[in-house]
């Protein structure tokens, strides 16, 4: 066993003579918050999409906290998409989330399902919306954040998703 000292991205940026800021997400940031409500109907079938929030390659994502009524057999993924000016492809369709239940209700304490995926690693925390997505640059452009029915729904209920995340000052 030893006793060691490990810094951070951004202290490690920061100590550098001169200073850098290698990577604009790291440190200090204000952080946002977007809550979106979408009614799910009894019949919406599997391939059905709720466009949930839009957000910017450049942003750092902290939660996708997610509230449910009980939507009887319902699953969805949770990821990114184009928007529609862009022609609304998907990008990732589970880079949250993959066959998320949304059967049972979630209301009192909401369920962060930004890592339930695995696609976005605790360690890639600090990387902004472009590096997790795998690209090579930041196409500085918006995205949706969308819920697609893995399993159709066989009751009506309401669906809220906070999106919280991380944008440079």
């Amino acid at each position: 066993m030893a006793v060691v000292t490990v810094k951070s991205t951004a202290l490690l940026a920061g100590d550098l003579v001169p200073s850098s800021k290698s990577n604009v997400q790291v440190g200090p940031r204000r952080l946002y918050e977007d809550v979106a409500t979408v009614e799910v109907t009894n019949g919406d079938s599997i391939g059905s999409q709720f466009r949930l929030h839009r957000v910017h390659s450049s942003v750092r994502m902290s939660q996708l906290l997610l509230k449910c009524d009980a939507i009887t057999s319902a699953a969805a993924d949770f990821g990114i998409y184009e928007i529609a000016a862009n022609g609304g492809a998907v990008v990732d369709a589970d880079c949250f989330a993959s066959a998320q239940s949304i059967a049972s209700a979630i209301v009192n304490t909401a369920t962060d399902i930004l890592h339930e995926s695995g696609v976005l690693d605790i360690s890639e925390i600090e990387q902004p919306l472009w590096q997790v997505l795998g690209l090579t640059k930041d196409p500085q452009k918006q995205y949706d954040v969308v819920a697609t029915l893995t399993a159709a729904a066989t009751a009506t209920g309401t669906l809220t998703v906070h999106c919280r995340y991380a944008q440079a000052n």
